[in-house]
């Protein structure tokens, strides 16, 4: 069975040389962790079961993961993981949350701060992908048996801000827009931390991760256009651009 580390805070000593553009790495596209949450009591959630499974630590053997089911009935898609929250997270359009290490650097720059894998709460820590420009619908092959399937962009929440304790927490990170990427499971798996990772399919359409959070944040005249990732967007950022169409077609300008 996997052994996931005791959790700890968040907030540890400042790192000693902070920067503020990633860095260019010249290692090949792995997994570096695959990260694991329990279940914890805290004050600042408003989840039914008052606790939050965002400290994720790397896990230090093979981790399986599975379609986990509906929204808001599941929870994540890597087994020994927990989600706290099911109306809001897991499920199988949230199956699996991967962030880029060379992101978590450019931040560690701007907060002044060591940012160790896991604590954004991401499953997968990677190296050497581009998550901010992964296109919806695009494909990953993790491993030898793991298929995932990219589906939308990460939305900073209260537990997020709270978790993490940097002011103005959520503005910061939706205005640097590098939400990392939500992914849904095709085909199902073992992986462990190394393991390489292989863009198998990439769709011709333009809306990367980066796009979709910026429709859905700052930037809502995008929406229409999120809708050419056509089967592979996720229901309910599909049913905010079909509402926000409908709202432009039935304009007194139109």
């Amino acid at each position: 069975m996997t052994r996931i580390p005791e959790a700890g805070s968040p907030h540890p000593e400042p790192h000693p040389e902070p920067h503020s553009q990633p860095r260019i790495q010249p290692h090949p596209t792995t997994v570096l962790t695959v990260n694991l949450g329990r279940l914890k009591q805290v004050e600042y959630t408003d989840a039914p079961s008052g606790g939050t499974g965002i400290d994720k630590r790397p896990a230090d053997g093979p981790v399986r993961v599975v379609a986990p089911g509906p929204k808001g009935e599941a929870g994540s898609g890597l087994i020994g993981d927990a989600v706290s929250d099911t109306r809001h997270h897991g499920g199988n359009d949230q199956a699996v949350y991967a962030y880029a290490r060379e992101d978590l650097d450019t931040w560690e720059g701007e907060l002044g701060r060591e940012l160790p894998n896991g604590v954004f709460g991401e499953n997968l820590t990677t190296r050497g992908l581009d998550i901010t420009g992964a296109r919806i619908g695009e494909r990953w092959r993790i491993g030898a048996e793991l298929l995932l399937e990219v589906a939308s962009a990460r939305i900073p929440c209260r537990t997020f801000a709270a978790w993490l304790g940097e002011e103005r927490w959520v503005k910061r990170f939706t205005r640097a827009a590098v939400p990392g990427a939500y992914l849904r499971v095709l085909e199902p798996g073992e992986i462990r931390s190394g393991d390489p990772v292989e863009i198998v399919h990439r769709p011709d359409h333009e809306v990367t991760v980066g796009f979709a959070f910026r429709a859905v944040t700052t930037e809502r005249a995008l929406l229409p256009r999120v809708l050419a990732a056509g089967d592979a967007l996720q229901p309910e950022l599909r049913q905010t651009a079909l509402s926000y169409t409908g709202t432009l077609s039935h304009s007194p300008e139109n």
